[in-house]
């Protein structure tokens, strides 16, 4: 058996390489990045479905989710975040898609009128330059559910999306080479109905820029 002071230096190293390996596992990459959302995640133990799971298995609420729903839970029990983030990612892609390509019809029962007579106007403006627009979206956008309240008999939600765009912009002269533009785009999304109403459905009522 070796000496107590040859072992106390093996536990030593292997104490060493283990920490070693956690800071690589650990301490290299901090923060998801839009394209995370997409990965596959691991199934629910005994195949059940984790009733906090979003629609690729990430989890969205935690603790802080929960606290910031309890305003509009209190009116709305039925309130439903998971399906609430599934319908506002899926408005986010719809809403940015038709305002790309200046369609105006798909974009009128989804915003309330006054972000309607905004994009209205910013569509109008590049229809009087001539160009036309187009959008991908690199990766699935990122979606947090920041806030969800209820004020009289409004429910306001506030989601935060990450999303990696590419925009081609074609020019009146046709002679001239498309522009594209890719970029990562961070913004926080309120979004708002009437409770008790009969028709369910959300529009987006203001978009503010935020930090990526």
């Amino acid at each position: 058996m070796p000496p107590v002071s040859v072992q106390i230096v093996i536990f030593a190293v292997i104490a060493a390489f283990v920490l070693f390996q956690l800071y690589n596992v650990l301490g290299k990459k901090v923060g998801r990045q839009p394209e995370e959302d997409a990965r596959a995640q691991p199934p629910a133990p005994n195949g059940q479905a984790d009733p906090a799971a979003g629609p690729q298995g990430r989890n969205v609420l935690d603790a802080v989710t929960l606290a910031s729903i309890a305003g509009l839970k209190a009116r709305d029990p039925a309130f439903d975040p998971v399906r609430f983030l599934d319908g506002a990612r899926a408005a986010h892609e719809s809403i940015v898609r038709a305002y790309a390509a200046g369609d105006r019809d798909t974009l009128k029962p989804l915003l309330t009128a006054k972000v309607m007579a905004s994009f209205d106007a910013g569509i109008a403006a590049r229809e009087a330059r001539g160009e036309t627009s187009s959008v991908e979206f690199v990766h699935p956008a990122r979606a947090d559910l920041e806030l969800a309240t209820a004020e009289e008999n409004r429910a306001i939600a506030k989601v935060r999306f990450l999303a990696e765009l590419r925009t081609t912009t074609t020019a009146a002269d046709a002679s001239a080479e498309p522009l594209v533009d890719e970029g990562r785009v961070a913004e926080v999304w309120t979004f708002e109905r009437t409770l008790g109403a009969n028709d369910p459905n959300w529009v987006l009522a203001r978009t503010e820029a935020a930090s990526a």
